[in-house]
């Protein structure tokens, strides 16, 4: 299958002292027609690198190519192939959203029709009113619709469901989902788990620079060795000693142990041989639960392993 995206070895290292190394020798290829999600903690380098793919900033080294082209070679070229949509996007109050899907049009030398961009993001009703007068979730839509106008082959949102109440987010996925019809590529960055889980093909985890996991949602859980997390809140007598929380991976099924938000969390293979055994394990020590709770595993479950931290900052475990 080509490739829509293919990076080697790239790096980009940010002045200063010291220096910050930013992104550590990422190796990565998305193929043409696939939803690829690029995820990461604050911090970790996702932004950079899309911003290098987007050819906003230039890698301190290694190699690019899009759509088989090189931002060095044929900048050009890419931008007639490529739309984007940036994590926050300024357009001019004081036009129509009519007028500013024709201006953008006007960027291309081919392309859809301004109003026909505007139904494919539902916002044909809105063609007259002026930006400054549309929701937060109509302005990420005409934001869509700006990097859909010139047709591309590629398109980049960089979380574009940011903000937006649930059925906002759910107009979006529906773009996305029309977009991927067409064949097309798309790259997206995103803080929700469960749209990298219902959007994207496969997805590929930055911390510290460098791709730590990389695979298909369900692959990716798989490799977490448990099909499901229990979850916990515990009542300790005041007399009772400290839980080893490490100590818990070695109850039957039970294959991580770890404190999430006050709560602990297990991932486990069979509940029927891991919940009788947890709770013997609780009331030998003079521990009650307060809650409990199981689930399926989740890429969110896989993140926190992975990094030790949640997607946003005020997720992070404690």
């Amino acid at each position: 299958m080509p490739l829509a995206i293919q990076c080697r070895k790239l790096q980009h290292r940010y002045p200063g002292k010291p220096p910050v190394e930013a992104v550590r020798g990422i190796d990565l290829e998305v193929r043409a027609g696939e939803c690829f999600g690029l995820l990461g903690p604050n911090g970790a380098g996702k932004t950079t690198t899309i911003e290098i793919i987007e050819g906003l900033i230039a890698p301190t080294d290694g190699t690019v190519e899009v759509l088989g082209l090189r931002w060095s070679e044929q900048p050009n070229a890419i931008k007639e192939r490529m739309g984007i949509s940036l994590q926050e996007t300024r357009l001019a109050d004081k036009l129509t959203v009519l007028e500013t899907l024709t201006l953008f049009r006007s960027f291309y030398r081919t392309g859809l029709d301004p109003e026909e961009a505007l139904a494919r993001v539902a916002l044909t009703d809105k063609a007259q009113s002026w930006v400054v007068k549309l929701s937060g979730g109509q302005r990420q839509r005409l934001a869509v619709a700006c990097a859909l106008v010139g047709d591309p082959d590629l398109l980049c949102l960089d979380e574009p469901t940011t903000g937006l109440d649930p059925q906002a987010r759910r107009q979006l996925w529906e773009v996305i989902h029309g977009f991927r019809q067409t064949g097309r590529t798309v790259l997206l960055t995103t803080h929700y788990m469960d749209e990298a889980e219902r959007l994207c093909d496969r997805v590929a985890v930055v911390d510290h620079g460098k791709i730590i996991a990389l695979g298909t949602p369900a692959e990716l859980v798989a490799a977490l060795g448990g099909a499901h997390v229990v979850e916990l809140a515990l009542h300790k007598a005041p007399d009772a000693p400290p839980l080893a929380v490490e100590a818990l991976t070695e109850l039957p099924a039970v294959r991580t142990a770890r404190v999430v938000r006050d709560q602990l969390h297990l991932t486990v293979s069979e509940l029927h041989l891991a919940l009788p055994a947890l709770l013997a394990h609780l009331a030998d020590r003079g521990i009650a639960l307060a809650a409990l709770r199981t689930r399926q595993a989740t890429l969110e479950d896989v993140f926190i392993e992975l990094t030790g931290r949640g997607l946003r900052e005020d997720e992070a475990p404690k």
